[in-house]
């Protein structure tokens, strides 16, 4: 079975910043696409970051220039680095990938339990 372990949440003061972490683990044979999607009371979830099993990268424009999306491929690990953090960036935010598993004959979309992100004084 495969899973996706996020960490890094908390709370954080305007203008700080933070990184959060997405492990994948099981029988993992590759991963594609990985991202980050975050979810606000009341919201609905919404794309903040991609990025390919190439290193592409897409931000949505709510966050562009304010965060920056990495994978390590060794550690089957997915990065998110938030700065300048505004109160409406609070929100779960959930880790995605796409995950071909030993059992699995395509790449299923995988997600992570979510971490909470505050951002308040």
């Amino acid at each position: 079975q495969v899973r996706l372990v996020e960490s890094g949440g908390g709370l954080v003061q305007p203008g700080g910043s933070l990184r959060l972490s997405c492990a994948a683990s099981g029988r993992i044979v590759s991963i594609g696409a990985m991202g980050w999607y975050r979810q606000a009371p009341g919201k609905q979830r919404e794309l903040v970051a991609t990025i390919t099993s190439g290193g592409s990268t897409n931000y949505a424009d709510s966050v562009k220039g304010r965060c920056t999306i990495s994978r390590d491929n060794a550690k089957n690990t997915v990065y998110l680095e938030m700065y300048s953090l505004k109160p409406e960036d609070t929100a779960v935010y959930y880790c995605n990938a796409d995950v071909k598993s030993f059992w699995d004959s395509g790449y299923p979309a995988r997600w992570g339990q979510g971490t909470l992100i505050t951002v308040s004084s």
